[in-house]
């Protein structure tokens, strides 16, 4: 690997330290966040408000000096107000492009299902292809680039559900439960002493990389070896979702890409330069619960999507290593 399995681990743990000091708890939120940073992904939270999402996505962007920028979805936020646009200079008669708020390292599409689909679709080319096209023009954002959306579980009025093409698009959907007591009453020491306001302090967190860090770090994450056994685990697992009886909508190969992505920066994190199949059990519900469909009576009968899952994950055989 150009980055050596040292450098990974303290960079990495780093990183995490420096988050911690202004998110308390959510350690597998932060760990899944961390791997779709490694992976090259994008991330779709979803919580309850309240619960420190724009916060951890702005202790991220800190810890390596990378620009943040959050767009707050509304029902009359248009394309435009996502992307950019090209506005006429009346002295000169020429077009100057006004960037839009996706030109930035860490964006933050906070209550992405708040907006239409046509504004939603809007974030599609710059997820996948890490370009917006403006008047028929490319423009790169700025590398490294990762979406990270939420939405909230419980308010649905006046709500447009993403599509399967845009879901699809996000590396990992995590969820960001309530803190445990312990983590509650420190998160309320610290907002309520000698601070005015209810926001958690930013200022103790560090800059312990730079943006072309994370380059290198994505770059090591690639040449994680991934051994044909492995790869036909992962197809297996996915390819089980597609015919399972609690399922009405399986996964398609992007899964499977998407698994083995994952997996890779479970394995670099881990300080490996394989992947073991228990990477990809790792990871599997973070990477498939948003690329599958509960069938009615599943949901009937109350039923997850993540029980589900794990019976498709217990039911394939793990090679042997």
């Amino acid at each position: 690997m150009s980055m050596q399995i040292e450098q990974v681990s303290e960079l990495v743990t780093a990183i995490k330290t420096e988050i911690s000091h202004a998110v308390i708890g959510q350690e597998d939120v932060i760990h899944q966040t961390l791997i779709a940073l490694i992976a090259g992904g994008n991330v779709l939270i979803e919580g309850v408000p309240g619960l420190g999402k724009t916060l951890l996505v702005r202790a991220l962007a800190k810890t390596f000096e990378g620009e943040f920028s959050r767009i707050q979805f509304t029902p009359d936020l248009m394309p435009a107000d996502v992307t950019g646009h090209t506005l006429v200079d009346l002295k000169t008669n020429e077009f100057n492009l006004r960037r839009g708020p996706v030109f930035t390292n860490l964006l933050l599409a906070d209550e992405i299902n708040r907006a239409p689909a046509k504004t939603q679709s809007a974030l599609l080319e710059v997820m996948q292809e890490r370009q917006v096209t403006i008047e028929g023009e490319s423009h790169p954002v700025p590398l490294p680039f990762m979406t990270l959306a939420t939405q909230n579980p419980l308010e649905q009025e006046g709500t447009y559900p993403l599509p399967e093409a845009q879901l699809d698009r996000f590396l990992l959907k995590v969820f960001m439960e309530y803190p445990s007591t312990d983590e509650e009453s420190l998160m309320v020491a610290a907002v309520t002493n000698k601070q005015t306001g209810d926001q958690l302090n930013l200022s103790r967190v560090k800059a312990v990389a730079s943006p072309a860090d994370i380059l290198a770090l994505q770059a090591a994450a690639a040449e994680i070896r991934a051994d044909q056994q492995v790869i036909d685990y992962a197809v297996n697992l996915v390819r089980a979702t597609r015919t399972w009886q609690g399922l009405s909508i399986g996964a398609g190969p992007r899964g499977s890409i998407s698994l083995i992505r994952a997996a890779r920066a479970e394995a670099m994190i881990n300080l490996r330069d394989f992947i073991t199949p228990d990477d990809i059990k790792a990871i599997a519900l973070p990477v498939l619960r948003h690329r599958v469909a509960l069938a009615p009576e599943m949901e009937l009968e109350g039923y997850s999507t993540d029980q589900i899952l794990t019976s498709v994950i217990n039911s394939i055989d793990a090679p042997r290593q």
